[in-house]
């Protein structure tokens, strides 16, 4: 909890600062162009299918509750374990679905963009309405599931340097989680931009926690580290 509350602010602010701001930008420019070409409109036309929706559709549920459980899944398992490294992927998980939580709710503040309807109805891909909470924090731009989804895989992926598999795992969730929703309650350019700044959300917290690990490792002799079961004499 302390590692989680002191890096925290840091770690909110290193996801605008020096390249990452420019990420923000590509994002932003990204879903200029996927709104003013029409293929956001284009590409929602193509998914309304009730086959698309079936496959799809569970995406949106899924990727409300798995970020609410797996904080607590791998605290609990780390605690049961007593394993250091599943709790500190425990605190870097919550932190990063928080951060992105977070940042997407600021950023649909502002521009309340509008959702696409339930049926095929009017073209809505182009209507935002900037200003302050003028669209609510709940639909908009972009995506909160794709964002969270993100910033948890890549999170999980950075911690797990030795462990490509459960990366490998937690990207493909992310991307079922953000096209899930580009195909049921989201535009395209929703789940992009999502997509893009979740990422950067989730290397920057990995990177924070991974170095902390680290960091605490390296406080420990090297005698220590290959033998912790063994008392001092």
């Amino acid at each position: 909890m302390k590692l989680f509350l002191s890096t925290l602010p840091r770690n909110i602010i290193g996801c605008f600062k020096g390249r990452m701001i420019i990420w923000h930008v590509i994002a932003i420019l990204f879903t200029f162009i996927l709104v003013s070409s029409g293929f956001d409109w284009r590409y929602f036309l193509s998914t309304r299918s009730p086959n698309f929706r079936l496959w799809m559709f569970p995406a949106v549920r899924i990727g409300g509750l798995l970020p609410i459980a797996l904080p607590f899944i791998l605290l609990a398992s780390g605690g049961l374990a007593k394993s250091a490294k599943s709790s500190l992927a425990g605190w870097a998980v919550g932190q990063a679905e928080l951060i992105g939580a977070l940042v997407a709710a600021a950023y649909k503040a502002i521009t309340g963009r509008a959702h696409p309807s339930h049926g095929v109805g009017a073209d809505l891909s182009h209507i935002f309405q900037f200003g302050v909470l003028r669209g609510g924090v709940f639909w908009g731009w972009p995506s909160s599931h794709t964002t969270v989804a993100f910033a948890m895989a890549v999170a999980i992926f950075t911690l797990s340097p030795k462990q490509k598999v459960v990366g490998y795992v937690a990207i493909c969730y992310a991307l079922y989680v953000g096209i899930g929703v580009s195909m049921t309650i989201h535009w395209f350019s929703d789940f992009l931009a999502g997509a893009i700044i979740g990422t950067v959300i989730g290397v920057v917290v990995g990177k924070s926690f991974l170095l902390s690990q680290q960091d605490a490792l390296s406080s420990f002799p090297q005698d220590q580290r290959m033998h912790p079961q063994r008392s001092s004499s």
